[in-house]
């Protein structure tokens, strides 16, 4: 199982991390393109045209990546990488993850409140379970990760509260479909970016 619990699948597509040399599955992975003037840009959808460079979604892969030319020795030419790419990457997977979120509750395939959250844990409607990473662990211990499902804590209550049109939010869950493979796959990359999981203390994890 590779970093921010996802697991590795000979079904997923492979690319080769320019700083580790291991390959490994897409999700584990940053894509990067060279964009105008040069400029290394992040490609978190995967759609911009070029030829891909890989980083593993590791802060320090990142910033090697960066300082040590292993851009420009990829792409077979002088680039530059932005400053703080880590940063810059991390702020943009967050943005990302949110508005997933935000997506899937107006779908109608997610929803937040402890009380909300616990029913669809108890009906196993519930596929992915959503905490703020600066909650309180007494409140996170009381819920559970779902059954064959996920448990994230990558958000802060603030960011996880974008997502549902409030101030702050603790809780809450993805039904499956929709949106929430994406939301796993973008969530488990920004865990790995952020160095941590938020410290899982929902019940039952193995």
């Amino acid at each position: 199982m590779s970093r921010g619990g996802r697991d590795k699948s000979r079904e997923q597509p492979e690319r080769r991390c320019i700083v580790t040399g291991e390959v490994q599955p897409k999700p584990g992975l940053i894509r990067f393109v060279v964009g105008p003037d040069n400029i290394i840009v992040p490609d978190l959808a995967e759609k911009l045209p070029g030829r891909g460079i890989w980083v593993a979604a590791d802060p320090a892969a990142l910033e090697k990546a960066a300082t040590k030319g292993l851009f420009s020795r990829a792409a077979r030419a002088q680039v530059k990488a932005p400053e703080d790419l880590a940063g810059l990457v991390e702020t943009a997977l967050a943005r990302r993850v949110v508005e997933l979120i935000s997506l899937a509750r107006k779908s109608g395939k997610a929803v937040a409140g402890f009380e909300k959250v616990k029913g669809w844990l108890a009906e196993g409607k519930a596929k992915v379970l959503l905490q703020a990473s600066d909650g309180s662990e007494r409140g996170k211990g009381k819920l559970w990760t779902p059954t064959g499902g996920r448990w994230f804590g990558c958000l802060t209550a603030s960011e996880l509260g974008l997502s549902f049109g409030r101030d702050h939010v603790i809780h809450g869950a993805l039904a499956a479909g929709g949106l929430t493979d994406k939301v796993i796959l973008e969530a488990g990359r920004l865990t790995g970016l952020r160095g941590h999981d938020g410290g899982n203390t929902a019940a039952g994890k193995e």
